[in-house]
C-alpha cells in the first residue's frame, strides 16, 4: 500500500446540535451548513472564492436542496467557479466528505477544500404509500366529472392516514430488514451487555456533555439565530439530570418484549452541521495558514449489516496495525455513540479472543480500550446524531480534545448503517 501523505486540518466549526421534537426544526439543512461555514470562512486569510471545492456529506437532503453541496457553496459566497458536490455514506457521510477531499488533495486536483456534513433529521418527510400515489396518478388522468367522482369513491381513509415515515425507512437496512436499533439488540445479546450497563453508559455520556458545556469545552460551536430572533448557542439534547433510575422507566423500543434498547440508551434524532477546512502543504504555505492538526490515515471496512455497530472495530484495527499501535497507544478516541450497546460492543469485540481471531484475523485480542480516553466530553447519546454531520463532528472535536490536553494522536471512528465502518487517525502539530 502506498504511504499515506498527511493532509492538514486548518480549522473547523459546527452548529449546535438541536434535538428533534416531533416538529420540523427551525433550520433547513442548508441553513445549518451555511451558518457554520460562513463563520468558519470569515476568520480565514483567504477569500471563499479561493477554495478549490466544497464537499458535503448528507444522508437526507430535502427536495428543495438537490445537490446540497452546490447549494451551500453558492450560499457561502464561493462563487460560480468553485465546484460543490454531495456525498452519502449513511452515518459516515461527513467523514466520507473528508476522505473525498483527501483523495483530491493527494491527486493534486485540489489544495484547499471545505468538507463536512449536515442533516436536518427533524425535517425528514412523511411519504404517501404506493396505493395513495397510484390514486393521485389515476385522479390526474380522470377527464370527466363522473370519473373524478368515481376516484373519490375509491379513496379510503387508511390510504391517507397511513403515511410512510421517511426516517423509519432511512434507519432500516433494506437487505437484512432490520432497524438500526435491532442491530444494536444483536450486539447486546452477542456480548451479554445488560440493560443496566447500557443505561449507566448513557448516564455517563450525559454527565460528560453536561460537564463539558459548563466548562466551555465546545468552542467549535457557532451559535445560530432563528428567524424569530431566538439564539441557539449550545447542544440542547443533553439531560443534565439524567439518572439510571430515570432511564430504567423507559420501555424497549425495537424489541418491545425481549429488548434492551430504549430511546434513553440510543442516540437522539437531531439537526446539525459540521465543517473542517483541509489543505495541502503547498496551500498551507501559500496562504500562511496555521493548521490545528493533520490527518495521517483513513480506513473503510465492511461487515455483517446485522452487526453494523462493530464497524469501528473493523475500520480502526487496520490503521492500528499499519502504524504498529495498540489501543492505549493513542491519547484519545472518539467513537460515535449510535447506541450504548454499539460502543460497548466495540470495546468487548476488541477484548474477545474468538472475535479478534475469526473476524479480524488477529492472533490475540487487542485488549481493553481505556474508558478515560473514550468520548471524554460525551457523545451522540447526549449530543444527538445528525447522520450526515456526525463523522465530521467527531474528527473536529477529537482535535479540540488533543489540543486542550496537549496530546498528540487520536482516532475517530463511526459505525455505518448497511454494515460498514470508518476511521480517521489524526495528529496535532
Amino acid at each position: 500500500m502506498k504511504p499515506f501523505e498527511p493532509v492538514f486540518i486548518v480549522d473547523g466549526a459546527r452548529t449546535p446540535f438541536l434535538k428533534s421534537r416531533n416538529v420540523p426544526g427551525p433550520f433547513a439543512a442548508s441553513d445549518l451548513a451555511t451558518a457554520a461555514g460562513r463563520a468558519l470562512l470569515a476568520r480565514q486569510p483567504f477569500a471563499p472564492e479561493q477554495l478549490d471545492e466544497v464537499i458535503v456529506g448528507c444522508a437526507g437532503p430535502s427536495v428543495d436542496e438537490v445537490n446540497i453541496g452546490r447549494v451551500i457553496s453558492l450560499r457561502l459566497g464561493c462563487g460560480n467557479k468553485v465546484p460543490g458536490w454531495t456525498v452519502m455514506r449513511n452515518c459516515a457521510s461527513g467523514m466520507q466528505a473528508l476522505d473525498s477531499a483527501i483523495a483530491n488533495i493527494h491527486s493534486g486536483r485540489s489544495g484547499l477544500v471545505l468538507a463536512g456534513g449536515v442533516d436536518a433529521l427533524s425535517r425528514t418527510p412523511l411519504l404517501y404509500s404506493d396505493k395513495m400515489v397510484l390514486w393521485f396518478s389515476q385522479m390526474a388522468q380522470a377527464r370527466t366529472t363522473g370519473a373524478r367522482l368515481g376516484m373519490f369513491a375509491k379513496l379510503r381513509p387508511a390510504m391517507l392516514l397511513t403515511p410512510v415515515i421517511g426516517i423509519v425507512k432511512g434507519l432500516t437496512d433494506p437487505v437484512v430488514d432490520l432497524m438500526m436499533g435491532q442491530t444494536a439488540e444483536n450486539l447486546a445479546w452477542k456480548f451479554g451487555i445488560t440493560r443496566e450497563q447500557m443505561d449507566a453508559y448513557s448516564v455517563e455520556s450525559h454527565r460528560r456533555v453536561s460537564a463539558a458545556q459548563k466548562a466551555g469545552r465546545f468552542g467549535e460551536i457557532v451559535p445560530l439565530i432563528g428567524t424569530d430572533g431566538k439564539v441557539y448557542a449550545e447542544d440542547d439534547g443533553v439531560r443534565h439530570d439524567s439518572s439510571i433510575g430515570g432511564l430504567a422507566k423507559l420501555k424497549p423500543f425495537f424489541d418491545r418484549k425481549y429488548g434492551k434498547i430504549t430511546p434513553g440508551n440510543s442516540s437522539q434524532i437531531t439537526d446539525g452541521a459540521a465543517w473542517l477546512l483541509l489543505a495541502s502543504a503547498e496551500a498551507v504555505e501559500k496562504h500562511k495558514l496555521e493548521p490545528i492538526g493533520r490527518i495521517t490515515d483513513t480506513q473503510w471496512a465492511g461487515l455483517d449489516p446485522a452487526q453494523m455497530g462493530l464497524g469501528p472495530v473493523h475500520a480502526a484495527t487496520p490503521i492500528l496495525q499499519r502504524h504498529g499501535l495498540g489501543l492505549d497507544d493513542l491519547d484519545a478516541w472518539e467513537i460515535n455513540e449510535a447506541f450504548a450497546a454499539q460502543v460497548m460492543g466495540c470495546i468487548k469485540a476488541w477484548e474477545d479472543p474468538a472475535y479478534c481471531r475469526e473476524q479480524l484475523g488477529l492472533d490475540a485480542p487487542l485488549g481493553t480500550l481505556d474508558a478515560a480516553k473514550l468520548n471524554v466530553d460525551g457523545g451522540a447519546i447526549a449530543l444527538g446524531h445528525p447522520v450526515g454531520a456526525s463523522g465530521a463532528r467527531i474528527v473536529l472535536h477529537l482535535l479540540h480534545v488533543l489540543r486542550r490536553e496537549h496530546k498528540q494522536r487520536g482516532m475517530a471512528s463511526i459505525c455505518i448503517g448497511g454494515g460498514q465502518g470508518g476511521a480517521v487517525l489524526v495528529e496535532t502539530p
